[in-house]
């Protein structure tokens, strides 16, 4: 069984990253709540099977969150 060890900060950490991993997300392409973690950081829809690439325990980081929104503020500038 892996688990953390020696702290319940560390032990509170874990579970929150293995519980995001668990969860099921919604689809962008498809929009169902059927997106499950197939690997490390990969990600399939389980209805339309479209494939995603995202963070290593949920579909989407912050920073990939900052950068799709800075694209969109860029794209409305042009």
């Amino acid at each position: 069984m892996r688990t953390a060890r020696y702290g319940r900060k560390i032990r509170k950490l874990y579970e929150q990253a293995d519980e995001k991993r668990k969860k099921r997300y919604e689809c962008p392409r498809c929009g169902k709540r059927s997106v499950k973690r197939v690997s490390y950081a990969l990600w399939e829809c389980r209805s339309c099977g479209a494939k995603i690439a995202g963070a290593a325990y949920s579909l989407t980081s912050e920073a990939g969150e900052t950068s799709k929104r800075v694209l969109a503020a860029g794209a409305k500038g042009e």
